[in-house]
């Protein structure tokens, strides 16, 4: 049972490159499905258009707010340059 927890956790945290600039994890991938997302876009379309959703939400959807922080900072670590 516990290993069942473990595997499914490692699972849904596993990373899919989705383009050149962008990495997925299952869990960010079921989220951004459920709401009908298109996520195989730029990244910096993708976090527009997660922004225009979530300032139009009133904290509706705190699941999307989780990936977006989530894609910003992937974001920031590897894809600016410092």
């Amino acid at each position: 049972m516990l290993d069942d927890i473990i595997k499914e956790t490692h699972d849904s945290l596993k990373l899919n490159k989705i383009n050149d600039n962008l990495y997925l994890t299952n869990k960010e991938i079921e989220v951004l499905e459920r709401y009908d997302i298109n996520y195989h876009t730029s990244i910096d379309e993708l976090m527009f258009n997660l922004e225009e959703i979530l300032n139009e939400s009133n904290g509706e959807y705190e699941d999307l707010e989780e990936v977006s922080n989530s894609i910003s900072e992937f974001n920031y670590y590897h894809n600016t340059n410092k």
